[in-house]
């Protein structure tokens, strides 16, 4: 079904999202998502329906909204900059009013009119976007955390107003302290004037400080965004060059990069030879020397030689664009523990103005004074926050997302998270995992025509051992019929004789005469014709410099790493025993199919796997493990079925992973157990008359910014090199 990205305006806490997410998803067929943190919606919906229904459910909710592409091409004024006059404004008037009540010393005759002349605009103008969307909520029969900050400040104002005019507060020369406590004096009517403005500016505060925080949690996967190239010197038939927009290009295009430019987009190079600066895609600081015939990825900076590169994918094709669109789907999903908090936000400002109700009812029904049970309902509605709980997991997850694809490390969605931390197991995926992928030939035994024969058969294959094979003869005959046996071989017609080639095994079933196997620690491929293995093709494989302390972090992790390939099994261990792996955890001469089976064995004997591969043979069993770790070097299909895409090729990126999507975690729930202990143990004093409402205002701030900075030390994750 067509899916839809929305950008909604208007959201002040968790409880409006979760009220958005609640009328989208009662239209047939809607499947919706709404995060707060980065004030999105991504709704999956069926053709009967059409954007602007959707758009036209949130407007009726009370909530403004555009398309997420219409908002990011979009010159309205910057909201932050706003929010940042309204706050200064406000505090600039509130703050004498604020001092004024705390030092009895300062207050001068009728010093109480001269509090309702400044704190009057601030009540008003600065609380102004608290009273509008606690009236559109009202119209819609809903509450949000307006509506508690609207009736706390406007209960604080007003009361001050009937204490001034009708009461007794207004006359010359009325004093009293600022106290802790519900008390403000016997006998006399207390106004409560700072209380209105200091909590309008605490909560000003909170908000603007959120904002930015939560635009620093997205600077990631903005700068991300703003990595491509803009322009691209397009290369004509004649050798003339002119500059176009990288969105006019198009797969087979040829463009030159000079050094100091950005490759324009995702191509093979043509013609000369360059270091190219690979970090925003691995996070990797040394460049990497590229040539005719190597791939290239739009964004990286060619740090050298002059290059002309054809083009093979542009747009929303590019490796670049397939990054963001990863992260982006990561940061707008949602853990089960975030679903659990939303659920208690939608309810929680109700509550909360009951709790409110029934306090004021408390201290009234027990003999308080007005006084008292007016002050513990003020900071009864003020000291509760959802923010703080609809913020927990949605930063943590922008920060940690964001950080990852800076280091190469493209973190699905919030569930993979949970499996990070069960895995105990890690299946390695030999070719192109723990070793290069880049096989050679070591050793032809046999007849004359062994390699010759072989590579005219195995360059219609395309597995590594086959390119191998036939890298090594380039002037090679032409085949025909040619036939891949999955896992076994592959056979052909070459000069009028039919050529198997593959496993020895796979030869001998085909009723070959067999040859004397010999003896090696290479992965030994039999060619065989006119009824008789012929003769043996040794090939090899070089291991990365980093798996064997890749492996060596893996157990520091508690993980044990298990060698999975198709190789034979003397391959498979002289492999192991280099990078460091038990003979025990080597499972060799796996059939592609195979490699499913293991992951589910395992899985049957009670253990929580991790896969880590990079081909299309893997992506069953990517899909089956607990959790998925695809090769950013893989194919397409690996990295689809993949949880977590590794962008840089190396294998401690594995452990890194890990590491982030654990630290991820840890920090979720440590958010979630604040924001729960905050409301737990704030409420009950407020209620109790022990805080008073401006002090309630700013621990309420307070609470959701601890949230978000501590989500936003996750930035300072760094790689083990």
């Amino acid at each position: 079904m067509p899916t839809t990205e929305l950008t909604i305006g208007g959201m002040t806490c968790a409880a409006c999202a979760a009220r958005i997410e609640k009328k989208l998803n009662r239209l047939d067929g809607v499947s919706a998502s709404v995060n707060y943190a980065t004030e999105k919606a991504r709704v999956v919906f069926p053709p009967s329906l059409v954007v602007a229904d959707l758009i036209a459910t949130v407007e009726q909710t009370g909530y403004s909204v555009v398309p997420a592409a219409a908002s990011e091409t979009s010159d309205a004024a910057d909201p932050l900059d706003a929010a940042r006059q309204r706050l200064l404004v406000s505090a600039a008037l509130a703050v004498p009013v604020i001092l004024l009540a705390m030092v009895p010393a300062w207050q001068f005759e009728s010093w109480q009119w001269a509090s309702l002349t400044l704190a009057a605009p601030v009540v008003v103008w600065g609380a102004w976007p608290f009273h509008v969307a606690a009236l559109r909520n009202l119209r819609h029969g809903e509450a949000s955390m307006d509506t508690l900050v609207s009736v706390g400040t406007l209960a604080a104002f007003l009361w001050s107003l009937y204490a001034l005019f009708i009461g007794d507060a207004g006359m010359p020369g009325m004093r009293h302290p600022f106290e802790f406590t519900v008390s403000r004096g016997a006998g006399a009517d207390a106004i409560y004037l700072e209380v209105a403005a200091g909590v309008t500016v605490f909560i000003l505060a909170g908000r603007y400080f959120e904002a930015r925080a939560k635009r620093r949690a997205g600077g990631a996967l903005r700068a991300l965004l703003s990595l491509g190239a803009k322009d691209a010197a397009v290369l004509a038939a004649d050798g003339a060059e002119h500059r176009v927009p990288v969105e006019q290009l198009a797969p087979g295009d040829r463009v030159v990069v000079r050094p100091g430019e950005k490759v324009a987009a995702d191509g093979v190079v043509l013609d000369g030879t360059s270091a190219v600066d690979v970090s925003m895609l691995t996070g990797e600081p040394v460049p990497v020397d590229v040539g005719p015939g190597d791939a290239v990825v739009g964004g990286c900076l060619n740090t050298a030689g002059r290059l002309v590169v054809q083009v093979s994918r542009t747009g929303a094709d590019t490796q670049l664009a397939q990054m963001a669109r990863l992260v982006e789907e990561a940061q707008s999903g949602k853990a089960d523990v975030q679903r659990l908090a939303d659920r208690i936000a939608a309810v929680f400002v109700p509550i909360v103005i009951t709790l409110a109700v029934a306090t004021l009812g408390f201290w009234l029904g027990t003999g308080g004074t007005a006084a008292a049970a007016f002050t513990a309902a003020v900071a009864v509605l003020i000291i509760a926050c959802p923010c703080a709980l609809g913020l927990a997991t949605p930063t943590a997850l922008l920060v940690g997302t964001g950080r990852g694809a800076q280091l190469g490390i493209l973190i699905r969605g919030p569930e993979v998270l949970e499996s990070t931390r069960r895995v105990d197991t890690v299946l390695l995926d030999k070719t192109g995992t723990v070793t290069t992928g880049r096989m050679s030939v070591l050793d032809v035994r046999g007849h004359a025509d062994t390699l010759r024969l072989a590579a005219a058969v195995e360059h219609a294959s395309e597995h590594p051992i086959a390119r191998a094979i036939a890298a090594a003869v380039p002037d090679r005959p032409a085949v025909a019929s040619f036939t891949s046996h999955a896992g076994h071989g592959v056979s052909g017609i070459v000069e009028d004789r039919t050529i198997w080639v593959g496993r020895p095994s796979f030869l001998a079933a085909q009723g070959l005469t067999p040859l004397d196997l010999p003896p090696s620690s290479a992965t030994v491929v039999g060619v065989g014709w006119d009824g008789a293995v012929q003769g043996f093709i040794l090939v090899g494989d070089t291991i990365k410099p980093s798996s064997s302390d890749a492996v060596r972090r893996m157990r520091d992790l508690g993980l044990r790493p298990v060698l999975l390939t198709g190789d034979a099994s003397p391959v498979a261990l002289a492999v192991a025993a280099e990078v460091g792996i038990e003979a025990g955890d080597v499972i060799a001469e796996v059939l592609p199919a195979g490699k499913l089976d293991v992951v589910r064995r395992l899985q049957g004997e009670g253990r929580v796997v991790a896969m880590v591969g990079d081909g299309v043979n893997d992506a069953a069993a990517l899909a089956q493990a607990d959790l998925g770790l695809s090769m950013g070097t893989g194919t397409d299909a690996a990295i689809e079925a993949s949880d977590l895409t590794l962008v840089r090729g190396e294998l401690t990126a594995v452990p890194d992973a890990i590491r982030l999507s654990r630290r991820t975690l840890g920090t979720i729930k440590g958010n979630l157990f604040w924001a729960f202990a905050y409301n737990l143990a704030a409420v009950p004093l407020a209620a109790a008359g022990l805080l008073n409402p401006m002090i309630a205002g700013g621990a309420m701030a307070l609470s959701s910014a601890f949230v978000v900075a501590n989500s936003l030390r996750l930035r300072r994750f760094t790689a083990l090199h």
